[in-house]
């Protein structure tokens, strides 16, 4: 049934919480807003109406959503106790830093029907969106294969605070660029279905301060067979280390190649038949776009009772293929998902 929503909880005001918090006031200006926050060490309450310390304190304000945003280990705890009170959940990618204790999750969301969405934003994007149509409208024959590749420095990435202390670099934190990159694993299962087996090498190339992977590269066969009926392989390589920030998404296929730069939002297209590279469209949008999308899209899909686009199975699956990754590093071999 539909249901309107008053109030919303924001737990966590990391960098995310915060982008979440700001986003949630400028859509729904009237929305009581609650700030969920693990100490009482900042008094700001940013966009929030109020700011309390506890879920049990949160759930007396009867909330009908929240946003999950503090660090990824804490994700299932968190939600297990709002779920059973029945209140919708945006849950943060990752879902969790394993697969431990998520399926049995998710069912029991399902039974007191209660959505969840694992935000994957980056699937919001036009430049995405597009890709995936031109590859269904056969655009480019047959996909042979693809490459992916996500690039940032981890110093440069969220100037506001100390990397060394950030979420992204601490093991205990779900930190790691497997973990934070994850989105790259998300739209590649989005686009193509699923992933078969998986090979791959995690290091820490730099002098960066973390206790994680800043370096990963990651082989993956999808369960597509191309013309010559070998799979289709993936490769995809993420780093937390170069400068130029960079996510680049291009599918080879028998007529031509599809590359999707997901920072300028643009999106080209080589032909076999022209021989030259051409913009099927440009529509760079600003960092807030594709999270402001997804708000709004799950806003309308508890109050008029709608089928999410991401949902919290699109999360599990992401961590069942990480699960095979790390696992596939440590044993160096190819592992089956």
């Amino acid at each position: 049934s539909s249901s309107n929503i008053n109030t919303a909880l924001v737990v966590g005001l990391g960098s995310i919480g915060r982008r979440h918090l700001r986003l949630l006031r400028e859509i729904r200006p009237n929305l009581k807003i609650i700030a969920v926050r693990h100490s009482h060490e900042s008094t700001q309450n940013y966009e929030a109406d109020l700011s309390v310390y506890s879920i049990d304190e949160a759930l007396k304000q009867d909330p009908d959503m929240a946003i999950v945003a503090n660090p990824s280990p804490f994700h299932l705890e968190t939600s297990r106790q709002l779920m059973s009170s029945g209140v919708h959940l945006l849950i943060e990618k990752p879902l969790s830093i394993n697969t431990k204790g998520v399926e049995e999750f998710l069912k029991n969301c399902s039974k007191t029907k209660c959505k969840v969405m694992t935000g994957f934003n980056l699937r919001f994007l036009p430049c995405l969106e597009e890709l995936k149509s031109e590859i269904k409208s056969g655009t480019i024959g047959k996909v042979l294969s693809v490459r992916v590749e996500v690039g940032q420095n981890l110093k440069t990435w969220r100037p506001e605070q100390d990397y060394s202390s950030s979420v992204s670099s601490k093991k205990r934190l779900g930190g790691g660029v497997i973990l934070e990159l994850c989105h790259e694993i998300d739209y590649i299962l989005w686009i193509f279905g699923s992933v078969k087996w998986t090979i791959a090498h995690l290091s820490r190339q730099s002098s960066l301060d973390v206790d994680v992977e800043d370096t990963a590269d990651i082989l993956m066969g999808l369960k597509l067979k191309a013309f010559n009926q070998s799979e289709v392989n993936v490769s995809l390589n993420m780093d937390f280390t170069r400068h130029d920030n960079h996510r680049l998404f291009t599918v080879i296929g028998e007529k031509g190649t599809l590359k999707s730069n997901l920072i300028k939002g643009r999106l080209s297209h080589f032909s076999e038949k022209t021989n030259q590279w051409k913009d099927l469209s440009f529509n760079q949008v600003d960092r807030d776009y594709s999270y402001r999308e997804q708000l709004k899209h799950f806003l309308c899909c508890i109050e008029e009772n709608n089928t999410l686009r991401t949902t919290g199975e699109d999360g599990l699956e992401v961590l069942k293929v990480i699960d095979k990754i790390k696992e596939s590093h440590s044993e160096e071999s190819k592992l089956f998902i």
